[in-house]
């Protein structure tokens, strides 16, 4: 079944921050060693320049978000999301349409140095705070806030995603672990995860899924008319469905990245429990954007 291990969640933040700075450090790497930012990248319609300023809004929004940001680096959310309110996923959507078109002409020819930049820049903003410190998250609703952890380990998830799909277009590898994809699901998906619910077809469904990561947490997945909670090493409990997966297949197959049909069939996913057919009800009512 897999063991429940208990987290520390001021070591875990650490070990987070830590890959963040090397995931940053092997990315400005990457893009440096890139000569066509115009190139197509992983993601349908983007460049690899695309993917660049748009991963280089996403380390602005946080790093102007955290208390100990730069003085002088803020967004006028209001001004960017100006007709934009709807569902969790039209937010977003709309957020990363805007973001590719924030860094143009010749800042974008120094897209190594302004990703290297915004990265430090919330790594030393951040540091010391508690891992429960609120960071304003208005791209992600009004008012809302998400904890340092899941801001962080949303930091590592977005250079580890889209370090791979410009890595995918420019043809260069891009290794991604298992302790760097533990790290963004325990950290950063059990805060995301109801935010990204599917309300409508959420309605009147009541089903648990145990979600068993090998090597890393453990998280029980809750949905109940129209509502998800998702709790790190819950205590025990009937569950309609569990799944087994590897961390990094998991995270990849959440994000688009792998077609899930490959990651049962590599061995690295399966289904199991009372109710195993419903697997496939979790990426359907939890999606991401």
């Amino acid at each position: 079944m897999g063991a429940v291990t208990a987290c520390d969640p001021a070591a875990e933040h650490e070990r987070t921050r830590v890959a963040l700075a090397a995931a940053l450090a092997r990315l400005v790497e990457l893009v440096g060693g890139i000569d066509d930012l115009e190139a197509p990248s992983g993601v349908p319609v983007w460049s690899v320049g695309d993917v660049g300023a748009h991963l280089a809004a996403a380390y602005l929004a946080f790093g102007a978000a955290v208390p100990g940001g730069p003085a002088g680096e803020t967004i006028d959310w209001e001004a960017v999301l100006a007709g934009q309110e709807g569902t969790f996923g039209e937010r977003i959507a709309a957020v990363n349409a805007l973001s590719v078109g924030l860094i143009t002409g010749a800042e974008r020819k120094r897209l190594g140095a302004v990703l290297a930049e915004r990265g430090a820049a919330f790594l030393r903003g951040s540091a010391g705070l508690a891992p429960d410190t609120p960071v304003p998250a208005p791209w992600y609703g009004p008012g809302r806030t998400v904890p340092l952890a899941a801001a962080t380990g949303l930091m590592l998830n977005e250079t580890l995603l889209h370090g791979l799909d410009m890595a995918r277009g420019a043809r260069r590898p891009w290794p991604l672990g298992p302790e760097e994809a533990s790290l963004v699901i325990g950290q950063a998906m059990v805060t995301m995860m109801p935010l990204a619910l599917d309300t409508e077809k959420a309605q009147g469904v009541r089903t648990a899924f145990d979600l068993v990561l090998r090597g890393g947490p453990r998280l029980a997945v809750v949905i109940e008319d129209g509502a998800a909670t998702v709790t790190r090493d819950a205590p025990p409990r009937p569950y309609d469905c569990r799944i087994t997966a590897a961390p990094t297949a998991f995270l990849l197959v959440s994000f688009g990245r792998m077609p899930i049909w490959k990651a049962i069939a590599l061995g690295r996913m399966r289904a199991g429990g009372r109710k195993p057919w419903l697997a496939p009800r979790l990426s359907e009512l939890i999606t991401a954007p």
